[in-house]
C-alpha cells in the first residue's frame, strides 16, 4: 500500500469538504478564527491559519459569512465570524448534498461488496 499517495487523497477529501465543515461550526455559535482552528482540530479536521484566513475572506466574499469585533480581555479586539442567511440556507443545501454522498458512497461500497461475495 502507498502511503504517500492515501494521504494526498485524504488531504483532498479534507480540502473539498472544509468550507462545509466552517461553516457547520459556525452554525452552532459565532467563533473567532482560533475557535474555528480549535475546534476542527478537536474533531481531526487538521488545518492552520494559511489554509483558513482565505477561506473565510471567500466564504465572507460570497455572502455567506458576516464578522464583527469584539473587545478582548487578553488583548487586541477580536473579529467573530458568524453565517448570514444566505450562508444558512448554502449550509442546508450541503447538509442534504452530504447526506446524499454518503448514502451513494455506502450504496456503491455495499453493491461492491456483494458482487465481490458472489463470485
Amino acid at each position: 500500500m502507498n502511503e504517500d499517495k492515501i494521504e494526498k487523497i485524504n488531504a483532498q477529501m479534507r480540502k473539498g469538504i472544509l468550507q462545509y465543515c466552517i461553516l457547520s461550526v459556525l452554525a452552532k455559535n459565532d467563533l473567532y478564527a482560533t475557535d474555528i482552528i480549535n475546534t476542527l482540530k478537536d474533531n481531526n479536521m487538521i488545518v492552520v491559519e494559511g489554509t483558513l484566513y482565505p477561506l473565510l475572506t471567500r466564504t465572507k466574499n460570497e455572502g455567506m459569512l458576516d464578522y464583527y469585533w469584539e473587545e478582548s480581555n487578553q488583548g487586541p479586539p477580536r473579529k467573530y465570524y458568524t453565517l448570514t442567511p444566505d450562508g444558512r440556507q448554502f449550509l442546508d443545501a450541503l447538509d442534504k448534498t452530504w447526506t446524499e454522498l454518503v448514502l451513494s458512497v455506502e450504496a456503491i461500497k455495499n453493491n461492491n461488496h456483494a458482487a465481490q461475495n458472489s463470485d
